[in-house]
């Protein structure tokens, strides 16, 4: 599989017949529904279904029923489940033969003018919300009018949704057609939504759409003062705009069960519980084939695990249906329980590298000259016995590469991948001294300018990384450097990065397939910089400037050039520059990455593919179609 295949689908500009004929379909549905419309509380199917639904083709038509079994590690978890089952206008999907197309969900066709600053979505005819309401584009008119534009709700609009400082404009033709506009050429603007979609406030962030029946009485522009206020103590938030966001008590799906969504599943039993449920979406806009209604499993239920072991000794025991997340124990562990756990490894690759993040923002004034120095950064990199820890993590199976496109992708150089990647202690030796750091105390470690012990701090945010980082502490050790791992809850770890309060974190630097699908990590954006991302974000307003004479400015102004330029061609003659200057510079320190990524699958279920390419940029197990996956009810 490459990316290229990638690329020829995506580069379409125009759709057509993305949905069935509902006159040559009897819809059939899950029998729990059947039951639901025999008791005369929900309406029949060919009701609930728009008029032509869109078709998922299964890889095999399933049979209904039965609960998914999977795991979540606490409420910080929240988007190992949105991410299957996340739905956009447009979305990756893998084919039959696993490449992955990008397709059209909840939308009847689209289109984009001439010179991309135009792009028209139709809405399914008779698609509704998870409440059975309508879907329409007042529904549109709500979030960019009322969301999108309010600033108590979203302070700053992200640049990926503003290239040039102008933010995009929506127009409303009819009750199920509108246009994003921009003021200039955005040639990456399909992919971008097929990533991010519209963005925040909410955790699935379906694109363009917020159910404005339910969630205006949470906006300042429908509802009173006293409403607000009473809704801010019903969710025990400080203040109604705390209601909104991917954490948000209202509009993160994770954690209310009232809301409406357009996804397969719907919350159930939230977070936090020992076991979070979700059950089918009876209004839920997709068929497959043969005009079954999807998806084909009726509930999921997240079991929470307390730490790596735990989640170990429920795969061994056959407690796990379907996952990859959080498949920590060496590949061998999961092969040798095949047999005992009834599953069998279905498996994917990777496209994350597993990173140091040094923050090259941090307040701590002589960490920052460290950092700023290219020869420390050189050092940090070449320091690092890469191949020990992954054969005695990754069981042998990832590559020594650098936070660079891996391979397969448009963007993938040979020299980018392996820059400052083959370990060389001696050298590093040499440039730490060069840079200032020859002395060293009574233990052997580094001195720093100001006599304290050159000593970093590194936060991982998952108990399974613990193994890793000891071993990175130990290749730092030999050079003269102290490491302290910390592990932490992943909501704290995202907390400190976004608070600024953390020297160096270890965590999977991703989104290395089609780059410009989201640039932002590369700018700095919740990595390396997030506080200088700010500060580009808001013009200055806030944040943090670059240091003085780095590459931070020349990344931004190759953003601003590839996200309005009029050809792909030279928009990604930018792109190619700006992911050279990112990698050469050196602000992130690549581990391993490009390994297997292990799905234990239960031998009971189906038409769940091997070899699919895992990112972000793809919502990874997204990118599978979960709605098609189906248990053996025999």
């Amino acid at each position: 599989m490459t990316l290229k295949k990638w690329l020829n689908r995506a580069a379409m500009v125009a759709l057509s017949a993305t949905a069935m004929t509902s006159a040559a379909w009897a819809f059939q549905e899950s029998p729990m529904l059947t039951e639901m419309v025999e008791a005369g509380s929900l309406p029949p199917v060919e009701e609930r279904l728009p008029a032509n639904p869109t078709v998922i083709n299964a890889l095999e038509v399933g049979q209904y029923g039965g609960t998914w079994r999977r795991a979540y590690s606490g409420p910080g978890d929240r988007w190992g489940p949105t991410k299957l089952m996340e739905e956009r206008v447009l979305k990756w999907a893998a084919g039959p033969d696993g490449t992955a197309e990008l397709t059209p969900g909840y939308i009847e066709s689209y289109s984009v003018n001439d010179n991309s600053t135009e792009f028209t979505f139709t809405l399914l005819d008779g698609l509704k919300w998870s409440d059975g309401a309508p879907v329409t584009t007042e529904d549109v008119r709500f979030w960019y009018e009322d969301v999108f534009l309010n600033p108590k709700i979203i302070g700053t609009i992200d640049p990926t949704f503003s290239p040039g400082g102008v933010p995009m404009e929506i127009e409303i033709k009819d009750e199920r057609t509108f246009t994003a506009k921009f003021a200039q050429p955005y040639v990456y603007f399909l992919q971008i939504l097929a990533k991010d979609s519209t963005g925040e406030p909410s955790l699935d962030r379906a694109s363009f759409v917020f159910p404005k029946h339910y969630l205006s009485q949470f906006n300042d522009k429908y509802a009173s003062e006293a409403d607000l206020a009473a809704a801010a103590a019903k969710f025990g938030v400080a203040s109604w705009t705390d209601v909104w966001g991917s954490k948000g008590a209202v509009t993160a799906w994770w954690a209310n069960p009232e809301l409406p969504v357009l996804t397969a599943w719907k919350i159930e039993t939230p977070a936090p519980a020992e076991n979070v449920t979700m059950v089918r979406n009876p209004y839920y806009w997709a068929v497959d084939q043969e005009g079954n209604q999807l998806p084909y499993i009726d509930r999921i239920n997240h079991r929470l695990y307390q730490d790596p072991q735990s989640l170990a000794l429920m795969v061994a025991q056959g407690q796990i249906d379907a996952q990859d997340r959080g498949m920590s124990q060496p590949f061998d562990f999961y092969k040798d329980n095949e047999e005992r756990g009834d599953y069998r490894i279905v498996p994917w690759l990777g496209s994350g590298v597993w990173s140091l993040i040094p923050n090259l923002n941090t307040t701590d004034e002589v960490l920052h000259a460290l950092y700023a120095d290219e020869r420390v950064r050189q050092a940090l990199s070449v320091g690092l016995d890469r191949e020990l820890i992954i054969e005695l993590t990754q069981s042998g199976l990832a590559k020594p590469i650098q936070a660079a496109p891996v391979s397969g992708s448009p963007y993938y150089q040979e020299d980018l991948q392996n820059h400052w990647t083959e370990y060389d202690p001696d050298l590093a030796d040499q440039l730490l001294d060069e840079a200032g750091l020859a002395e060293r105390d009574a233990e052997g470690f580094r001195l720093r300018p100001d006599g304290k012990r050159f000593t970093i701090v590194v936060q991982g945010g998952d108990a399974i990384l613990a193994k890793q980082l000891e071993l990175i502490a130990e290749s730092y050790s030999e050079i003269g450097i102290e490491i302290l791992p910390r592990v932490m809850d992943r909501t704290q770890f995202d907390t400190n990065r976004t608070n600024n309060d953390f020297d160096m974190q270890y965590l999977v630097f991703d989104r290395l397939t089609y780059v410009p699908a989201d640039p932002r990590i590369m700018m700095g954006s919740e990595s390396y910089a997030n506080q200088s991302y700010v500060w580009y974000s808001t013009d200055g307003a806030s944040g943090i400037a670059p240091p003085e004479g780095s590459n931070f400015q020349k990344i931004y102004d190759l953003w601003d050039t590839a996200s309005s330029a009029a050809t792909l061609e030279d928009a990604d003659a930018a792109m190619n520059e700006l992911i050279r200057t990112f990698v050469e510079s050196g602000y992130v320190i690549g581990v391993h990455g490009e390994g297997t990524v292990v799905n234990v699958v239960s031998n009971r279920m189906h038409n769940v593919q091997a070899d699919l390419v895992m990112d972000d940029i793809f919502r990874e197990v997204g990118l599978s179609r979960t709605q098609q996956y189906w248990l053996d009810q025999n």
